[in-house]
């Protein structure tokens, strides 16, 4: 579950991106911060209460480089004041929901036993936005497991059209009938 700093922070921000048209650019400055404060070593910096925050600023100030907003900058010396920097990759993840909610855009994650072409993505993804009424960004899951066949997952829906499923339900079948 989210932390209420987290979406406070999300919130903030998306407010903000949507008031001056920036959102496309905090949600690249955001990835890029969660890519930081996801490095282990940096992550192990950031928390280390025996460096200043000017230190841990001096740091993030020169693997941001100039790629940044002055926004961001702004973002992270006060995440580092407030010892919040490992809040930063659900601020990130947050924000992005807000963003493709903004654009009618909803998540389907896709699980096959093999890796699927453009092509057979550009078809699930067509039939899928046909079913929803909505743009679908795929997340693509393989899972040999499954044996063969498709998982789709939106939300809390689920549609499981694995042949380990239908052998799970076979076998279920077969016992039943022996009973």
């Amino acid at each position: 579950m989210a932390s209420s700093a987290a979406k406070r922070y999300a919130q903030a921000l998306f407010s903000l991106g949507k008031e001056r048209n920036t959102l496309d650019a905090w949600q690249s400055d955001l990835a890029l911060l969660a890519s930081l404060a996801r490095d282990a070593s940096i992550a192990t910096y950031l928390d280390n209460p025996s460096i200043t925050a000017e230190q841990k600023m001096a740091v993030l100030n020169s693997a941001l480089d100039n790629r940044v907003q002055p926004e961001t900058r702004n973002l992270a010396r006060i995440l580092i004041e407030r010892d919040r920097t490992d809040a930063i990759p659900e601020i990130r993840d947050l924000f992005d929901a807000q963003v493709r909610a903004d654009r009618g855009i909803i998540i389907a994650n896709i699980t096959t036993a093999e890796p699927l072409t453009d092509a057979e993505q550009d078809v699930i993804r067509d039939r899928l936005a046909e079913m929803t009424g909505a743009k679908v960004q795929l997340a693509m899951h393989v899972d040999p497991d499954i044996i063969g066949g498709i998982i789709i997952r939106i939300g809390d829906q689920v549609i499981d059209g694995s042949v380990r499923n239908k052998l799970e339900k076979m076998r279920t079948r077969l016992v039943a009938g022996r009973a």
